[in-house]
């Protein structure tokens, strides 16, 4: 009797499903280097029959121009490296301030969706329904066309205590110049915050352990007023102030806040603070109602339930989609290029692009650091992420 040998496949047969998985991906690695290989190769001979070098040594050449807001010493014949770290702080200026005011908003709102209160529930909704279907581009363009350019000139600028000007030139407000006093306020600052934060922390255990509350804000607000007072009187003072005045048909001296930043910061707070808003209703939304009533059996009055026992437990729910719009923030803030603000896609994948004709090395350190700024971002957020995470015990 003959017994047939059962067919076992073979472990390098094309039939073995690890091995076409295998073969597979390296058929398709290898199509997309040999794309790379054929766009390297195509861009190195155009680059070449242009005559554009490649590299990055533009960036020592002399600009030629000047920029209009710069938070660093700057000059039209300081090189192309100068002009990148003008755009970049201006970039990040405009991303703190929007991310600041926008949060801060956003919170408002999101507890006024939820307020018992019905006009002033109605109004953030309206707000909210507004301000997140109107695109921020056309937002930006209300902001500087219709109201920024609208102002009055300089010689009839709005002034407050003739310290403060507005027109349509900016905001001009007095500038700071550091005092001969300057190390000793520092001090005595670092000094009252270090105090507040201990004495915070011996209260909260101090509640922890006995149940009774110790306000911390009066002791803390003291010390944070009173030392750097003692060490102005002792040292002199830390801060001197330029006033802007009127010469001519523009203001000198003091500092300006152009209407280009003022635009910019207005529509990307305004439309970001929606979205904001609607994610704090949800995260509140998200606690279970049973925190709430067991807060209220324990006789805690509102405002303490919220800020220790709704907000903690909320935040989890909050933070990642958080994270989204402080990213779509730094994202939206390259649409300043569209009214002449002074930021990296205006200034650096802009100008120094079209002067220089470098377009692969100036997109590229466009990207990157648009790029570096939201892994940072993300990062910051995820470690705080974990850090209010509960923990189950």
């Amino acid at each position: 009797m003959f017994h047939r040998r059962s067919s076992v496949k073979g472990s390098l047969s094309f039939s073995n499903p690890a091995v076409r998985a295998w073969l597979f991906q390296i058929l398709a690695i290898l199509a997309v280097v040999a794309v790379a290989i054929y766009l390297i190769h195509n861009t190195i001979n155009n680059l070449s029959s242009r005559g554009i070098t490649s590299g990055f040594a533009f960036l020592d050449r002399s600009a030629g121009f000047g920029i209009v807001q710069h938070l660093i010493d700057y000059q039209q014949g300081d090189t192309y490296g100068r002009v990148f770290v003008v755009g970049l702080l201006n970039t990040l200026l405009v991303s703190a301030l929007c991310i600041v005011f926008a949060s801060f908003i956003g919170f408002f709102l999101g507890l006024a969706r939820l307020s018992d209160n019905w006009l002033l529930r109605k109004l953030s909704t309206v707000y909210i329904e507004t301000f997140r279907n109107i695109p921020p581009l056309l937002q930006i363009f209300f902001w500087y066309f219709a109201v920024l350019r609208n102002l009055p000139g300089p010689r009839q600028a709005a002034s407050a205590l003739d310290m403060v000007f507005l027109s349509n030139r900016g905001l001009y407000i007095p500038s700071p110049q550091l005092g001969e006093g300057v190390l000793a306020f520092v001090l005595s600052a670092v000094i009252a915050i270090v105090l507040s934060v201990g004495l915070f922390r011996f209260n909260k255990m101090h509640q922890m352990k006995t149940g009774q509350l110790r306000r911390t804000w009066p002791t803390a607000s003291s010390l944070i007023v009173l030392l750097p007072l003692i060490a102005h009187w002792l040292f002199g003072a830390a801060l001197h102030w330029d006033i802007p005045q009127l010469r001519g048909f523009n203001f000198r001296g003091g500092m300006v806040l152009i209407p280009e930043l003022a635009a910019l910061t207005l529509a990307l707070s305004v439309y970001t603070s929606a979205f904001i808003a609607e994610i704090i209703r949800a995260g509140i939304q998200a606690v279970p109602y049973g925190q709430h009533e067991a807060a209220r059996s324990l006789g805690l009055p509102n405002t303490v339930t919220l800020r220790q026992v709704i907000i903690p437990q909320a935040l989890r729910v909050i933070i990642p989609p958080l994270t989204s719009q402080y990213l779509n923030i730094v994202k939206n803030s390259s649409l300043a290029a569209a009214i002449g603000y002074p930021d990296m896609v205006s200034l650096f994948a802009g100008t120094v692009l079209n002067q220089t004709g470098q377009a692969i090395e100036t997109i590229a350190i466009t990207m990157s650091v648009y790029l570096i700024i939201s892994l940072s971002i993300s990062l910051l957020m995820n470690i705080y992420n974990r850090r209010i995470a509960l923990i189950e015990r």
